[in-house]
């Protein structure tokens, strides 16, 4: 007679080979596809995890410390909506000090920045409504832009100083406006004329010089710029313009930026101020009285973050955390750095083994390890709330986000749910897919040191293909 315990060791060594001999084949795959589609000098790093099954499904190198790209933003994102305060929206304030005499402000308006960053020409125009339709036409004071939230420095730790003057490397303000940069979009004329140029947001702080050509093939590429390196904001648009194009340039000092083209929009409206703008802290005390304040809600700040990767969300996000965690009104990147070194111990590693530098992983001194992001991704997938904001957020395979023109075929399409990196010869890609027996997997692979970005991106693409299968 059999009893209990044979039987089981006899099941266990029944179904072994087959369990084993599915691993072996999964890891035979994939190391073919690296043998086949990397660079034999580059580096690659990859981990997967079960969620359905909850075990590890494979690893290769997953322990490797890897620079994340924008994978950063994974952590960044997670420790922001793993807070108690996750929903609250980003506010920009206005408030006045003084008193109203008949048609003046005998007095200060104060604007308020709580770095949003998508506070754009919709957010402009409603502080500037809200203003107008007080019973005053002058100032006699100054517009005061509140900066205090964070310190004056304003880029991330190791941001290359030549990807100045892109629109993706902001300069830093808890008053953002459009991003920090302005988009220019030229129309050609007749041929040989210059092109009629648009901007977007207007505004008299920056100037505009037009050198381009219509119709014009020895005008050169058409090209946006502007004097950065002097930290000058003439922005020179030149070159041929054969159609409709547009171009984009961050523009220097954005707490400035915003307050310049506030009171423009004021002025437009027939405000009258005597002083012009400045910056100082308000100090919310019983003479001041607020006035109106325009919020963009935090989800919308999270897909901007995931789907477009917006660098500038992102370090907003750093800078939340740091302001939501220790109370202060005045926070720093450190300040936000330690919450996620804090995340990061929390989710069962070793901080000291990684290196974070921003909130973005735009800067090259970030280094963190696939392992990491995939026990990030469990953490996250066992508290439903926080699971359903990020996954909500994350680019989608063949659909959206930077993930738009990637896998619009196969089994990973539309199953494939993640947020990619690319920077200077590193391209991750990190996030959950579906396979077709309908498991959950939690996965991260990290490219380094690699000359083809479509080699990497094909690579990435077919083992994602590869588990969906």
């Amino acid at each position: 007679m059999i009893n209990k315990t044979t039987c089981l060791l006899v099941c266990l060594w029944w179904f072994a080979p087959a369990t084993w001999g599915q691993s072996e084949e999964l890891a035979g795959k994939i190391e073919a596809l690296i043998a086949e589609k990397l660079d034999e000098y580059s580096d690659v790093g990859i981990s997967v995890y079960d969620l359905t099954a909850q075990q590890p499904l494979y690893n290769y190198r997953g322990e490797k410390l890897c620079r994340p790209a924008s994978t950063m933003k994974l952590l960044t994102t997670v420790a922001a909506i793993s807070r108690p305060e996750a929903d609250e929206p980003f506010r920009t304030e206005v408030w006045y000090k003084g008193t109203i005499e008949h048609d003046t402000l005998r007095g200060d308006l104060y604007v308020v920045g709580g770095f949003d960053p998508e506070f754009d020409d919709t957010g402009l125009q409603a502080l500037t409504d809200a203003v107008i339709t007080l019973p005053f036409s002058v100032i006699d004071g100054y517009v005061y832009g509140d900066v205090s939230m964070k310190d004056s420095i304003y880029f991330g730790s190791g941001w290359a100083w030549d990807d100045n003057p892109s629109y993706y490397h902001p300069y830093l303000s808890p008053l953002m406006l459009h991003k920090g940069y302005t988009r220019v979009t030229a129309i050609p004329g007749e041929r040989g004329d210059t092109a009629r140029l648009e901007c977007e947001p207007a505004s008299t702080y920056y100037t505009v010089t037009n050198e381009t050509r219509s119709r014009t093939n020895s005008a050169g590429k058409f090209i946006v710029s502007r004097n950065w390196l002097e930290n000058g904001n003439n922005v020179v648009v030149k070159g041929n313009v054969d159609t409709r194009r547009s171009g984009t340039v961050n523009i220097h000092d954005s707490g400035r930026f915003f307050m310049h083209t506030f009171l423009d929009r004021l002025q437009e409206q027939g405000m009258i101020i005597t002083k012009g703008y400045a910056f100082e802290e308000l100090i919310k005390d019983d003479a001041a009285k607020h006035i109106t304040t325009f919020e963009s809600p935090m989800q919308t700040v999270i897909g901007e973050v995931l789907k477009r990767s917006d660098n500038l969300g992102a370090e907003t996000l750093l800078y939340r955390v740091a302001a939501q965690a220790t109370g202060k009104k005045r926070v720093s990147a450190e300040d936000g750095l330690l919450q996620l070194n804090q995340l990061v111990e929390k989710i069962g590693h070793e901080p000291e083994r990684y290196r974070l530098a921003d909130g973005s992983g735009l800067s090259d001194y970030n280094y963190l390890s696939p392992d990491l992001l995939v026990d990030l991704l469990k953490y996250s997938y066992q508290r439903t709330d926080l699971f359903q904001k990020l996954y909500k957020a994350l680019p989608i395979a063949g659909i959206d986000g930077t993930l738009r023109n990637r896998m619009k075929s196969g089994k990973a399409y539309k199953n494939v749910h993640a947020k990619t990196g690319s920077i200077g010869g590193i391209f991750t890609l990190a996030g959950y897919l579906k396979t077709s027996d309908g498991h959950e997997l939690a996965f991260a692979i990290m490219n380094q040191n690699v000359r083809s970005s479509t080699k990497a991106r094909d690579f990435q693409d077919a083992v994602c293909e590869l588990l969906c299968e």
